[in-house]
């Protein structure tokens, strides 16, 4: 049996729920469920570390060991995610275009919804084809301030797409 531990990390736009197991982060998140009475472990306070390294500035790129579960198309679009350049944005039809998958954009925008892995996995980067700030399971204001936050500290990239 895997043994599940966890970090909270105080951040700007709240409090962070780092879970971990002995080997990778399975998941990051701004709500409290099932982390009563677990401990910390090397590779959670990593992880806070890291996402405290990112809120002060000092950190633009993640590197932390991640597992969460999903399809293999889910685990692809993950990666792709990664992709996306810290302080820069894209819509999900461009995604699409990038994954070489355009008649996908919805399971694409859906497996983009399922990321567990909070801010390490850039999910926040991905817009509306509107330039719109639409969908975000962590709440569309902590988007925007995620967005705003790239863009001040890497002074490049724009929140929204322009027309």
């Amino acid at each position: 049996m895997t043994s599940s531990y966890c970090s909270i990390l105080q951040s700007p736009i709240g409090a962070i729920y780092i879970f971990t197991d002995e080997a990778a982060v399975n998941r990051i998140t701004f709500k409290e469920s099932g982390s009563q009475g677990l401990s910390e472990n090397k590779i959670s306070q990593l992880a806070a570390t890291q996402l405290n390294d990112y809120f002060e500035g000092n950190l633009t790129a993640f590197n932390l060991p991640l597992k969460q579960q999903g399809t293999e198309f889910q685990q692809g679009v993950w990666t792709a995610l990664q992709t996306i350049a810290y302080g820069n944005t894209c819509s999900y039809l461009e995604f699409s275009k990038q994954q070489n998958n355009v008649l996908a954009i919805r399971a694409i925008a859906a497996a983009n919804g399922k990321n567990k892995l909070a801010i390490v996995i850039p999910c926040h980067r991905v817009i509306g084809s509107n330039g719109k700030l639409v969908g975000y399971a962590e709440e569309v204001w902590r988007k925007k301030w995620l967005l705003d936050h790239e863009r001040a500290i890497s002074k490049k990239g724009q929140m929204t797409l322009n027309f």
